[in-house]
């Protein structure tokens, strides 16, 4: 009974969600520094281009 409530503006919770939403797309994209040595030994993916192999860059 002595918990306290706070009231959020519906304009805060859609900003915190855009903001969730926007980490969770970056880090699809670029992946934190330790999921990185996961990958390495592996070749690198790319798309055939041309008769050769044209890589992402980043070994993914």
């Amino acid at each position: 009974m002595g918990e306290v409530s706070q009231f959020v503006p519906k304009a805060e919770r859609e900003r915190a969600r855009l903001i969730r939403q926007a980490c969770a797309i970056y880090f699809s994209i670029f992946p934190p520094a330790d999921t990185v040595s996961e990958h390495l030994g592996k070749p690198p993916v790319g798309i055939p281009f041309g008769g050769r192999l044209v890589s992402h860059g980043d070994g993914e």
